[in-house]
């Protein structure tokens, strides 16, 4: 039977939170695959009791023993001990637990390639404590998967965004992309939209850098010197792609029509406008790799945690398209 993992991410965040919240929704049961979390059951039971929910856990031995999920039920593969299973705090003594849940899930999906992993939100904040090098899970999964390259694609059922850099600094934009690196994320979205989202030929749009996409130089060269040449040669091997196109204007509703999905040269380039149409109802899912990882779109939400107030859409979405996706 084919399995959704979850691992939970922040413990001090939502993510324990809107598992246990949705386990307790008619929508737990319809699910065509069981979801199997994966952690520490203290964590689950105390955060339950905070919000003040009647809940059971079953304790599976190995993921094959998971049967289809049950209303207020759910299936638990132990690993490892949370030391502070308080909500709305980061503690530094639970971030080698988070990492030991996430590492846990990512090995079974290896694994078992009937497994999809779906990820609970993470303090990138809390993890650099302890491992200063960590710059989130994408990156993550793919040291821990040996992929070559990787790709982070966010969407809704209104827009597809991938990008071509993610959690760096802005500063830093312009000196790291390349043609190189750009023709290879971009080979991946194609391939990928192709294998997974059945997407026979997909129409790729291509941002600029700079404001107005440089206006023919006057406004940086990036557009004229990297992503220009790169579309060239992407087009070379026939790919339907179009750009540099200005973020201002990019998004419209013409173009969301027209294309596929946008590629932009940075992480704040275009979330806000994916955001801004789709917050709590869209979805993370990592390319490249060889596992089906999807996430949902939204941090930790310190504020909330423990409070049941947490908006189950984007892990709805989430869970939706690791089902499609596998």
């Amino acid at each position: 039977m084919k399995k959704i993992i979850y691992s939970h991410g922040e413990t001090s965040g939502i993510g324990p939170d809107l598992l246990i919240m949705l386990s307790t929704n008619n929508y737990w049961a319809s699910l065509k695959y069981p979801v199997i979390a994966v952690g520490d059951v203290n964590l689950f039971l105390n955060r339950a009791k905070t919000l003040k929910k009647n809940i059971k856990i079953k304790k599976i031995q190995t993921i094959d023993h998971a049967k289809k999920n049950i209303k207020n039920t759910i299936q638990i593969y132990e690993k490892g001990k949370c030391k502070n299973t308080n909500p709305s705090k980061l503690y530094k003594s639970n971030v080698q637990y988070i990492i030991d849940v996430l590492d846990t899930s990512l090995k079974l999906c290896i694994d078992d390639d009937q497994c999809a992993l779906v990820t609970g939100p993470i303090s990138k904040e809390n993890i650099i404590n302890k491992f200063p090098n960590f710059t989130g899970h994408t990156e993550h999964i793919q040291k821990f998967t040996n992929s070559k390259d990787v790709l982070m694609l966010l969407g809704s059922e209104k827009l597809k965004l991938a990008f071509i850099t993610t959690h760096i600094p802005l500063k830093k934009v312009p000196n790291s992309i390349n043609k190189k690196l750009i023709c290879s994320k971009i080979e991946i979205l194609h391939d990928e939209l192709r294998a997974k989202f059945k997407i026979k030929n997909p129409n790729i749009a291509v941002l600029g850098l700079n404001p107005h996409a440089g206006e023919n130089g006057k406004i940086g060269n990036e557009e004229i010197t990297k992503i220009l040449p790169s579309i060239k040669t992407l087009k070379l091997k026939k790919m339907k792609i179009s750009g540099p196109l200005s973020a201002d204007t990019a998004f419209t509703i013409s173009n969301r029509k027209k294309f596929d999905v946008f590629v932009a040269m940075y992480h704040d380039q275009a979330l806000p406008v994916l955001k801004a149409l789709s917050f709590g109802s869209a979805y993370n899912v990592t390319l490249g790799v060889p596992i089906v990882r999807t996430s949902v779109d939204h941090g930790v939400a310190l504020d909330i945690a423990g409070k049941g107030n947490a908006d189950l859409g984007s892990l709805k979405s989430a869970i939706n398209l690791a089902q499609k996706l596998i």
